[in-house]
């Protein structure tokens, strides 16, 4: 599976691999460290958590009247790559 790219597929990956991380049922056979397993689930929760965040401010920018140049410009991006990747997920 590639990296998520749009913010509607780390949303979808993030409850993907959090759904999988709490059906997971650990085995002897299993090779898989508990603390990576524990960071890597936390680092995924953080990530979604991060951009529902990042969606809810850009949203609550928008409505006081930034432009998408303004916003790109404070997320590190251009302004039609963040109208891009955020105009339909915060319209």
């Amino acid at each position: 599976m590639s990296m998520p790219r749009s913010v509607d597929e780390i949303l979808k990956h993030a409850d993907e691999l959090a759904a999988r991380f709490e059906d997971y049922e650990p085995r002897a056979s299993d090779e898989l460290n508990a603390d990576a397993v524990t960071r890597l689930r936390g680092a995924v929760a953080e990530r979604s958590t991060a951009e529902r965040h990042m969606l809810e401010a850009i949203k609550g920018a928008r409505e006081a009247g930034l432009s998408w140049a303004a916003i790109g410009g404070l997320v590190g991006t251009s302004g039609e790559a963040a109208r891009q990747r955020y105009a339909n997920r915060v319209a």
